[in-house]
């Protein structure tokens, strides 16, 4: 990379030693036949001061990894176990990806570049560390689409495709193959602290939890740095339960080792949005139980969270675990109520608690779909033209009555006849364009429609 390129605001970083040697193993890319450009987030990469490079550079660091400069010599494939649909599996690991680099964006917060499909690590097991062309499309579409609906989530920065057939059991092969990369708030989760605790490694439990407040959460640590950072995450994750719900999204993969320590969303694999507010809906076509059905999510996130909890329980009593732990409903409560008027544009008054239970009623003996509802009732009144006159939706209308609006309409999308939405039908139809024409055109158009909207929402509420 041409240094002289770069803003000023590049600023490298390497804080992960901090936790070496025993946190993650030094690997190489693969080595792909190809490197096709095919999706660069300049939005994202502004944030980090790499906006500013040709395709040319952003092929070689991000298609064949030679390292950003001041940043990590190496790549680093990250340690850690993880409950997977509850059952605990101590062979897992950055199977297909790595940490690449860290740098920090212009407020200072530290961030990682992490990979999806860079080739096989030490946790590949018989996995071929590749990604699929399509898994690499899908998970620019969730990202764009969370973080336009105020979802604290990854960016995807960029998308190459490597000139690969890979055959996969669960649809059409040979599929093309692609590498991504993502920009996260830390790559640490509950699956680290568990490795950790697993392994009896107090020192590095203790250096976790110092590295998350330090860097991720800008605190010091405290007389109980365990409960102190307890705290943090449940405080983001109670927000980030409630952020899908209100989002309509079902992740479909809620294992502890996909769950961030900041309560950042990340990982995207059998994602969807659910059209309708129903809480059975589930994502995932392996999730036969529902575990992490819609509706269930809160519910899963607070479970993955109780391990980290028994992971810290090494280094402090079980009391202030608790007490923490403890918190997490009523928060949850909040973030939903705080959440929901905020995508309605509504000042948060009264019980919000029943207009939300009145919406969500609504919705559901009406058949009205969600981004329909919020489209059609921003600001707290029905939009022109259309009729929620009905009795289901009479105590909806009671509770919204004489609510005060948060925000103006004046954008052009508020007269659009139909929400941006994001239902698998448009997925797949993203995809086929791709996979049968090599039409990215579709793509494209969606990810500026989406980004449109999201203007209109305007930010996202303060997460906490």
């Amino acid at each position: 990379m041409d240094k002289s390129s770069q803003a000023s605001r590049y600023n490298p970083a390497k804080e992960i030693f901090a936790l070496q040697p025993d946190f993650a193993d030094e690997v190489a890319a693969a080595n792909f036949p190809q490197t096709i450009l095919r999706y660069r987030n300049d939005r994202a990469a502004a944030s980090v001061g790499l906006d500013r490079l040709s395709d040319e550079e952003w092929l070689r660091h991000f298609g064949r990894f030679e390292p950003l400069p001041g940043s990590l010599p190496q790549p680093l494939a990250l340690r850690y176990h993880g409950h997977q649909f509850r059952v605990y599996n101590p062979d897992i690991g950055d199977g297909r990806g790595f940490l690449f680099a860290q740098l920090r964006d212009e407020a200072g917060r530290l961030l990682d570049l992490g990979t999806k499909g860079s080739g096989q690590t030490p946790y590949s097991r018989f996995g071929d560390g590749r990604l699929t062309l399509k898994g690499g499309v899908r998970e620019i579409l969730a990202t764009e689409m969370l973080e336009a609906l105020g979802v604290n989530t990854s960016k995807t920065f960029s998308l190459i495709e490597t000139g690969e057939a890979l055959e996969r059991h669960d649809e059409p092969s040979p599929t093309r193959s692609a590498v991504m990369v993502r920009l996260s708030h830390s790559h640490i989760r509950i699956g680290s602290f568990q490795r950790a605790a697993y392994f009896d490694d107090k020192p590095l439990l203790e250096r976790l939890t110092n590295y998350a407040l330090r860097n991720l959460y800008n605190e010091e640590p405290g007389n109980n740095a365990p409960a102190q950072l307890l705290g943090r995450v449940v405080e983001r994750t109670a927000d980030l339960a409630a952020s899908y719900m209100v989002a309509g999204f079902v992740h479909g993969v809620l294992n502890s080792d996909n769950i961030n320590v900041t309560g950042e969303s990340f990982d995207y694999g059998p994602w969807r949005f659910t059209p309708y507010w129903e809480p059975g809906f589930t994502a995932a076509y392996f999730d036969h139980a529902g575990l992490y059905a819609f509706g269930r999510q809160a519910e899963a996130i607070h479970w993955d969270v109780a391990q980290l909890a028994v992971s810290l329980r090494p280094l402090v009593e079980a009391e202030p675990l608790i007490e923490q732990l403890e918190r997490f409903p009523e928060l949850f409560g909040g973030a939903m109520a705080r959440r929901f008027c905020w995508r309605l544009g509504v000042v948060p008054s009264g019980d919000v608690n029943s207009m939300i239970e009145a919406a969500v009623k609504g919705m559901a003996a009406s058949e009205t779909q969600i981004d329909r509802f919020f489209h059609d009732w921003r600001g707290g009144e029905p939009r022109e033209g259309t009729d929620y006159s009905g009795e289901a939706w009479a105590p909806f209308r009671e509770a919204v009555a004489g609510i005060e609006p948060s925000g103006r309409k004046e954008h052009a999308y508020w007269s659009d006849a139909a929400p941006c939405s994001m239902h698998i039908d448009e997925v797949e139809s993203i995809w086929s364009a791709i996979a049968e024409r090599d039409d990215w055109s579709p793509l494209q158009e969606k990810v500026a429609a989406i980004r449109r909207m999201g203007e209109a929402l305007g930010r996202g509420p303060e997460v906490p």
